[in-house]
Order: structure tokens, then sequence, then C-alpha cells
């Protein structure tokens, strides 16, 4: 009878010791979730792009036609630009120093098309 005594107390501490130390291993495979700030960015839209940048009463579909004009002169001029570049680099024999009115032009082309680059954004 001492026998079963034993062997029942020391089943009883066992599993008391199993479920008292249970907790303690549990503890690093749950980790809280964090609660998101509400002046985080908004997750639904990438890096970038807070979503839609609509002004009110502004209808982008249509676009004033003075400023299209103006950038397909200006693409006009771009592509010129870039032909002459074009030739002007193959003219240049690949062992000398590059020309100034090299340099200049395609500085013209860079200054065209951020000027392009600006009107298209509005």
């Amino acid at each position: 009878m001492l026998g079963s005594r034993r062997r029942w107390f020391a089943f009883s501490a066992s599993a008391l010791g199993v479920f008292a130390v249970q907790p303690l291993f549990l503890f690093g495979q749950h980790t809280p979730q964090p609660i998101p700030s509400p002046h985080a960015p908004n997750q639904n839209f990438p890096p970038g792009l807070d979503g839609p940048d609509l002004k009110p009463g502004t209808d982008n579909k249509t676009a004033d036609p003075q400023i299209q004009r103006e950038i397909k002169g200006d693409v006009l001029k771009l592509y010129e630009l870039a032909s002459e570049l074009k030739d002007q680099v193959e003219k240049t024999d690949a062992s000398s120093t590059l020309s100034l009115s090299l340099v200049k032009t395609a500085q013209q082309i860079e200054k065209l098309a951020k000027q392009i680059k600006n009107l298209s954004r509005g």
C-alpha cells in the first residue's frame, strides 16, 4: 500500500510539474501582434502611393489641350536633339575626348526631358 501511495504521489507531482512548466515552453512561440497606428501609411497601396491623389473638382481623363501641344512640341525637339547627339557620337573617335558641343547637347536633352516630365505631371 505504501508503494501505491508513493507511485500516485510521484505521478501527481510530475503531472503538476508538466502543467506548470508548459506555459514557459509556449511563451517563445506566441508573439503578440502589434496594433497598427492610425497614422501609419495605408498597407493596401505600394510604398510611395498612398492612394489616389485626386484633387476635388478635377477630372483626370481630360487634359489641357495647350499642355498637350507643348508636350508634343517638346517631344519633337527632344527627338531632334537625340538624333543630333547620336550623329555626333558616331562621328567622334572612341579614343578621343568628348567635345564641348556633345556635352552641351546632352545637357539640353536632360533639361528638355525634365521639362516634359514636369508638364506631364500637371
